[in-house]
């Protein structure tokens, strides 16, 4: 089994090695820019698109014309416009929008993909990068495989740099044998079907106050005086503090979750879709909503989960979100008026009562069975239209219930 594994580590740079990589990161600014210009030229003039093999030809002219990019290593350009052929098959196949223009001080990074252009001295803590002297790093932790690339970024006025690196692994058994649903939500970050629930981090909306304070000061400030670069930098501190905290979190959590239980459930959920501003009546109660939403980092949860149960040997399951907190897990009757409040669950048909994100959990840990068993869809559609005679009253029994070896307390779920 190949593993790929990043590891990133702070720089120690001093002023001169700070510019260098200003202005490398500036240079793969502009080309990208520049490309994203001309393609636009082309295509407005009825051309088609231009690849990243063609691409790379423009570059010979853009130093000719502009010698500081001379400066810059040669394969920083390359990945640049590598980056932006990237951007245009995502917006060609619909995964993003059409490309950007990059921004000055906005995501600076350039990266050196061919490894015999770097070095890194492990016992001294130094990376050497091309036109560049050896520069110091706070060794955190070992770097384990061999490393393939180097990605330099600045954050909040520090520079880091994250090594990629490869290596062979024998495939993991996980240790663990039991499964597990998880409900994600806003007043609870995550519900297990065992009835264990995550209280959420809400980290945005801890700093909101401050940060809105640092917002309005710099709003009154003149641009790009002395004052507005001052309070724009606490800004950015707290951002960083937002980011970091919810990093350090949502770490924390998956990777408790993922070495207990060798295979989780989840819902596919759209969170681009689902956190769309709206206009009109009710848009100010939406924006409150898609701020909350946003503040979870349900995207970057499910991620974490995928990568580290495969790399524990268990594995995640993605199901339908369609009627999980509407399906009794007892007799499967869904109606709307099965979940009495936002938080209380209680069956119309059968009477069964639970907490409403654990029923949402229960449903999710089995669909999430049907799917990994047989690759059904499990969404409840077929089941919504299903009837059953009134004096028959469907009861749970030893052979439709899950054992205690799934993570799941309920009785009575039907398991295919």
């Amino acid at each position: 089994m190949q593993r790929l594994q990043a590891f990133q580590y702070e720089l120690m740079p001093n002023g001169e090695q700070q510019r260098d990589m200003r202005r490398f990161a500036g240079a793969c600014r502009w080309v990208y820019n520049e490309a994203l210009k001309r393609q636009q030229e082309i295509y407005a003039a009825g051309g088609k698109y231009v690849g990243h093999f063609d691409m790379c030809k423009w570059l010979p002219a853009w130093k000719q014309t502009n010698p500081w990019l001379k400066e810059s290593p040669a394969h920083t350009l390359q990945k640049a416009l590598k980056n932006l052929d990237n951007a245009y098959r995502n917006f060609f196949a619909g995964r993003a929008k059409f490309p950007r223009k990059k921004r000055k001080g906005m995501g600076d990074s350039f990266q050196e993909f061919d490894a015999k252009c770097f070095k890194i001295d492990l016992s001294n803590s130094r990376l050497k990068l091309p036109k560049m002297d050896w520069m110091r790093y706070r060794n955190s932790r070992d770097i384990l495989g061999t490393a393939k690339n180097v990605t330099v970024s600045q954050k909040n006025g520090k520079w880091f740099a994250s090594i990629q690196t490869e290596r062979d692994i024998e495939k993991l058994i996980p240790t663990a044998t039991t499964a597990i649903g998880i409900d994600v939500g806003i007043a609870r970050f995550a519900t297990m079907s065992d009835g264990s629930f995550i209280e959420p981090l809400s980290s945005f909306k801890k700093h909101e106050k401050c940060l809105a304070k640092y917002q309005r000061r710099m709003s009154r400030k003149v641009k790009f005086s002395k004052n507005w670069h001052k309070t724009k930098r606490k800004v950015q501190q707290i951002h960083s503090v937002i980011g970091n905290s919810r990093k350090d979190f949502l770490h924390k959590r998956t990777a408790e979750i993922s070495k207990n239980h060798a295979m989780v459930a989840v819902e596919n959920l759209q969170v681009s879709n689902m956190s769309k501003s709206a206009t009109g009546k009710g848009s100010s109660a939406k924006s409150g909503l898609n701020k909350a939403i946003l503040d979870q980092g349900w995207f970057e949860f499910r991620r974490q989960l995928d990568y580290k149960l495969a790399w524990n040997g268990g594995m995640l399951v993605a199901v339908p979100q369609q009627y999980t907190s509407q399906t009794c897990p007892c007799c499967g009757h869904i109606a709307k008026e099965n979940r009495q409040t936002q938080a209380r669950f209680e069956c119309v048909d059968c009477g069964y009562e639970n907490n409403a994100d654990v029923v949402g959990a229960i449903n999710i840990l089995a669909r999430g069975h049907r799917v990994a068993a047989c690759g059904e869809e499990g969404s409840g559609s077929v089941r919504k239209n299903r009837t059953k005679p009134a004096s028959v009253k469907q009861e749970p029994t030893e052979a439709t219930s899950v054992s205690s070896n799934v993570g799941s307390s309920a009785v009575g779920i039907p398991v295919l």
